[in-house]
């Protein structure tokens, strides 16, 4: 799960050196926190917020196949 999002995440941006994403498992749910450089972070979120929609999407979907719900949190 998390080297899924972390293979979207360093398509998207410049810095991929700054990139670290951590994650957090509970019995039913997933956390997965994302770091980017600064310059980046408009990218990963996109206009009104559409990009970083979409990529929760996408991991929600993922974590349905595993009866896991998941949560993507954006940190600065």
């Amino acid at each position: 799960m998390k080297e899924i999002l972390e293979s979207i995440i360093l398509n998207m941006v410049e810095n991929k050196e700054q990139v670290a994403i951590s994650s957090k498992e509970d019995e039913k749910t997933i956390t997965l926190e994302v770091k980017v450089a600064e310059s980046d972070m408009g990218r990963v979120i996109g206009k009104q917020g559409r990009v970083a929609k979409a990529i929760r999407v996408v991991m929600k979907s993922l974590g349905a196949k595993e009866h896991k719900r998941v949560n993507v949190e954006f940190v600065e």
